[in-house]
């Protein structure tokens, strides 16, 4: 890779999230990042507007400062034909920026934000100065001349993120994502200075150990159950990356064995809830699919392979390299044979359990012939929130057949809101109304199933739903009960392509249509039940595409909707779905028939 000549950013950055078409709801195209000047005739939305706003402005230097760091330490890892040279000298142009702009906290931030000082928010500042800090380290480590200037970048790197700390402590956030990432920034800020210092690194009692450190920070945000306390995908992976930088030099086996154990279960979980194919369900909230997340999720995959390595990393990181596409550049070099961790990793992980439930966040996982299905019961998420209670996401090994929708950019307000809604989930409504925001309980598991149930999501309703693993198929029982008649609905929101047929007597048949991957369903209920198809937004990565939503609707006391699944590629195919009494019964085309419970 050539040096890079072209212009840093000699603005303050905004709030990224604003880098959103407001009439698509779409992330806008980035353009090119590094070019340090903002797209001429504004940034390009997909469905072809030009948006130029001071807040898209602001967002889109965000971006840039956070392109520019990255390759910065890709320029230093590199270390060859001069490019760490060239890193020396864009750092010492960015110690003068940061000196120019950054004094105090950035005036134009929302009033709910941590103040940052070269971006709105704390967290951003932080992101980029892990970057930053983990390029001079590199630099150090190499005896590279002239990162003795970049000490005054550095302390005040590590001030400023020490301050915000105290912040986030003072007011009881410490196991906030934002703990995490201004800790990690610490860490690496500090500990580059002192290499270029030639001395001991003297903050581990500050940042690693103390009773607001590292270690601290990750016993309280990561609970029992391997999940970040937020149970959402995107912030779980966000705060292991985050772990897993700070950690550097670090050997895997002198970190404290429950904090290991931790890190170690926040693997699993992403092993757990990863598809054969690498996918990872967007659960509650996060961006649904963009190539800059996927190159983190690559770099955590690379990382966490190395503290403490999981066959099923390797499928996360082959998806995610694919999603990344064009962006990946010179990500390899930013944590493969660096030597990253001082030790060997950890004892390789197990293999997830093909049904796998999390009791803290909320989640239950099924597994059976090529189908995984996602049940989510949990607490209502944190600040981030989905009214989603008893959704059921459906996956092959890359098909994403009815997937969580994940969420837009949060400037977007009105597209934010709906992907945070019932309406927008595999879930359930009665009354065409939204859930509250709540918290469902598991009823019971065992190898091949499990229950969970709701009470709160509606004044005097319970709602039961029960997935179990078929030698064949996927058995999904969702049972609704109110004191009195309710129009109840059971919602399927399709990430693909839909095909919905009614038949004359028997089960409604649904075929939905992955790239390479086709599954089957059959419905059936307690009661007749109006099988509405209309046209709804699909996930969140584009609001404008055009799926086929489908409602099935009674108005009963007593609601039960029985759905059974079975890829295409499995067999024996099913033949006949009906409901008896408290039993589903299954007919398979070798003439063998398959019985299930309702879990009620």
């Amino acid at each position: 890779m050539a040096p890079v000549n072209r212009m840093i950013p000699r603005e303050r950055g905004g709030w990224w999230h604003a880098f959103v078409c407001p009439a698509h709801g779409l992330e806008l195209d980035h353009g090119d990042v590094l070019s340090g000047v903002f797209p001429e005739g504004g940034a390009l939305c997909a469905r072809g507007c030009r948006v130029d706003t001071p807040a898209v402005r602001g967002a889109w230097t965000v971006l840039s400062h956070q392109a520019w760091a990255r390759r910065i330490r890709v320029l230093a890892l590199r270390g060859e034909d001069g490019t760490d040279t060239e890193a020396v000298r864009l750092l010492l142009e960015y110690a003068d920026v940061y000196r120019e702009l950054a004094a105090e906290g950035h005036e134009g931030a929302q009033s709910w934000m941590l103040r940052g000082r070269l971006f709105h928010q704390a967290l951003t500042d932080a992101i980029w100065a892990v970057n930053v800090g983990h390029a001079v380290w590199t630099l150090a480590l190499r005896g590279t001349p002239g990162t003795e200037g970049l000490l005054p970048l550095l302390d005040e790197l590590e001030r400023a993120a020490l301050e915000a700390r105290h912040v986030l402590v003072d007011r009881g956030d410490l196991a906030s994502n934002y703990t995490t990432w201004l800790t990690a920034a610490g860490i690496a800020t500090g500990r580059a200075a002192a290499l270029v210092r030639g001395t001991e690194w003297d903050g581990a009692k500050q940042w690693l150990d103390g009773p607001h450190g590292l270690y601290a920070q990750l016993r309280a945000c990561v609970g029992g159950d391997g999940w970040e306390w937020e149970g959402s995908t995107y912030y779980h992976g966000f705060v292991l990356r985050a772990a897993l930088l700070a950690l550097r030099g670090v050997a895997p086996a002198a970190v404290p064995s429950d904090v290991a154990q931790r890190l170690a279960g926040m693997v699993d979980v992403l092993a757990a809830i990863a598809t054969d194919g690498g996918v990872l369900p967007a659960l509650n909230d996060g961006p649904y699919l963009r190539a800059p997340l996927a190159l983190e999720w690559l770099e955590l995959c690379a990382l966490a392979q190395e503290f403490t390595p999981s066959p099923r990393l390797d499928a996360m990181a082959g998806r995610a390299r694919a999603e990344a596409g064009a962006a990946d550049d010179g990500l390899d070099l930013l944590v493969a044979g660096t030597g990253w961790f001082a030790g060997p990793a950890l004892p390789e992980r197990p293999a997830p359990a093909p049904v796998t439930v999390f009791d803290e966040a909320g989640y239950a996982v099924v597994r059976t012939a090529g189908v995984q299905a996602v049940l989510a019961f949990g607490p209502h998420g944190g600040s981030h929130g989905h009214r989603d209670k008893l959704a059921l996401s459906l996956y092959g090994a890359g098909a994403c057949w009815q997937p969580d929708p994940g969420e837009v950019p949060y400037a977007h307000a009105e597209f934010r809101d709906h992907y945070a809604s019932t309406a927008a989930h595999p879930a359930f409504r009665v009354d065409g109304a939204e859930q509250a925001e709540c918290a469902g309980r598991l009823l019971a598991r065992d190898a091949t199933s499990v229950t969970a149930e709701v009470t709160d999501a509606y004044q005097g309703v319970r709602a039961v739903r029960r997935v179990e693993a078929g030698a064949c198929h996927l058995v999904d029982v969702l049972t609704v009960v109110a004191g009195d008649e309710r129009q109840v609905t059971g919602q399927l929101r399709p990430g693909v392509a839909l095909d919905v047929q009614v038949q004359p007597d028997g089960p409604v048949r649904t075929t939905w249509y992955g790239d390479d991957e086709v599954l089957h369903g059959w419905h059936a209920a307690s009661v007749p039940v109006r099988p509405v198809t209309r046209p709804g937004p699909g996930p969140a990565d584009d609001p404008q595409l055009t799926r086929s939503w489908v409602d099935f609707t009674a108005s009963t006391d007593r609601f039960v909707l029985v759905s059974v699944y079975q890829s295409a590629a499995e067999g024996p195919a099913v033949t006949g779905v009906r409901l008896a009494g408290d039993e589903v019964v299954v007919d398979l085309a070798d003439g063998s028939r398959a019985v299930h419970g309702t879990g009620v």
